[in-house]
């Protein structure tokens, strides 16, 4: 640490130290983030799979309901342990907005399930539609592109930072004409 004088701030020396210093914040979100949502993949892989291999549900209706069920509890552990240093906004704006996001991570996944099943199915179904195939294009495809879209839009639009403005909401002023 450096600061030569009593009451300086600290910091790290170094290359690694000056990231840490601009990025650590970041990290520690990504972590909880990461943790949070690796429970909730487990409840999702989990309930997926038996609805779909022991109740014989469809697959696409499987999916939209482990997803749905690992979503609320994904909010509940973002909500109140990822974000819980951030500013609180009315709480059924940001539960809106976390499923409106969780909506289209779960189109993400979705569609990433029936491009696999029906579309690629279609032409090779030996190997399309098969349950490791289902799990492939679910879980690994899908669930990787939505979360890396889910991690953006939570952070930026749901649980705002302390001091920073949610997204405004623009109008035109018909009298100046703008």
């Amino acid at each position: 640490m450096t600061g030569d004088q009593p009451g300086a701030p600290q910091t790290r020396r170094g290359l690694i130290g000056a990231l840490i210093d601009r990025f650590g914040h970041l990290v520690r979100e990504m972590s909880k983030f990461a943790t949070v949502g690796g429970f909730a993949f487990l409840v999702d892989f989990a309930l997926f799979n038996y609805l779909a291999s022991v109740r014989h549900m469809p697959p696409v209706a499987a999916k939209t309901i482990s997803t749905v069920i690992a979503a609320t509890l994904a909010f509940l552990g973002n909500r109140f342990w990822t974000w819980r240093h951030r500013q609180r906004s009315h709480p059924a704006r940001e539960y809106a907005l976390f499923f409106f996001f969780n909506g289209v991570g779960l189109g993400i996944a979705v569609a990433c399930l029936a491009i696999s099943r029906y579309g690629l199915g279609a032409i090779w179904p030996e190997v399309f539609q098969t349950p490791l195939a289902d799990n492939i294009a679910s879980f690994i495809v899908g669930t990787g592109l939505g979360t890396l879209f889910r991690f953006w839009s939570y952070r930026r639009f749901v649980f705002v930072e302390a001091g920073t403005p949610p997204v405004p909401v623009t109008s035109r002023d018909r009298e100046s004409g703008a």
